[in-house]
């Protein structure tokens, strides 16, 4: 069974629909590229899968199944237990989402906290996960780190926190969304390493969102790209970047200034498989 089963319209106000009938499916232990162009909807669908897209004025119909459950008739007191603890978010700029005002030891702690699975957890515990989580990242767990500002630390390691945040709770999905835009090349790249390396030694299944088709190559087991509202291409990477079927696939193909180097995979979790067979979707009507 897939661990996330979506099929969903999003629209604002007035506006045209943003996604229109979007199909996509996750499955266990496997990391899902979602690459489209900026502003065609990706982080709405993101907001969506974690009950946040209305607060955004957004309204969104379908069906967003989780492990068989529907999510889309949830009540916010609901949604707060599922959030962190069962679905957790990487946001795109550490800049924004930390608070420079507080420690990096109190960020952490406070979100441990807010998705804590009982009110009287304690200190220890509390400590125990952070050090864990920090280990995951490759940050130190040391005092003098956790009592550092986010303007005392490099955008890097700041994007390694976000990323400690939501694994807190070993959440079976994180959802990232342009984790790594904000970076340079070379942190680019020890990134990606890390979500792969997280997929594989916690069986953690990842939706990594992108505008950058060459960047999630190498990361993920499948790639569904989106285009006029709609996913219109999904399928492994070396089909993707050999097969292309539709033409806004072959539109991002043409413009990588070089085909990325191909990497033979050897995860220690496999994607789980499916009964549907992999399949190209017909273009959508434009």
């Amino acid at each position: 069974m897939n661990l996330l089963s979506i099929r969903v319209t999003i629209s604002y106000g007035a506006k045209p629909h943003v996604l229109h009938d979007l199909h996509l499916d996750v499955r266990p232990c496997e990391i899902m590229g979602l690459v489209g162009h900026s502003g065609c909807g990706k982080s709405s669908l993101a907001l969506a899968i974690l009950g946040l897209a209305r607060l955004k004025g957004a309204a969104v119909s379908g069906s967003i199944l989780w492990n068989g459950r529907e999510l889309l008739n949830l009540r916010e007191s609901e949604w707060r237990n599922l959030r962190g603890r069962e679905i957790a978010y990487v946001p795109q700029s550490p800049a924004s989402s930390l608070n420079p005002a507080l420690r990096i030891g109190t960020q952490l702690a406070e979100a441990w906290k807010l998705h804590a699975p009982r009110s009287g957890a304690g200190k220890q515990e509390c400590r125990d996960a952070i050090t864990r989580a920090l280990r995951d990242v490759t940050l130190p767990d040391t005092e003098e780190f956790l009592r550092r500002y986010p303007s005392e630390i490099s955008v890097g390691q700041a994007q390694r926190v976000l990323i400690a945040m939501a694994i807190l709770h070993r959440p079976p999905l994180l959802i990232a969304d342009e984790p790594t835009s904000a970076l340079d090349t070379i942190t680019q790249a020890e990134i990606l390493a890390l979500f792969g390396e997280l997929n594989k030694r916690l069986g953690m299944s990842i939706l990594f969102i992108s505008h950058d088709l060459a960047s999630v190559y190498k990361l993920c087991h499948r790639i569904a790209l989106v285009d006029a509202g709609a996913v219109v291409e999904c399928d492994v990477p070396e089909m993707i970047f050999t097969k292309p079927s539709h033409p806004f696939t072959q539109k991002l193909l043409a413009a990588l200034p070089a085909m990325p180097e191909a990497v033979a995979r050897e995860p220690e979790f496999e994607a789980a498989p499916t009964t549907e067979p992999r399949t190209r979707l017909r273009p959508v009507s434009q």
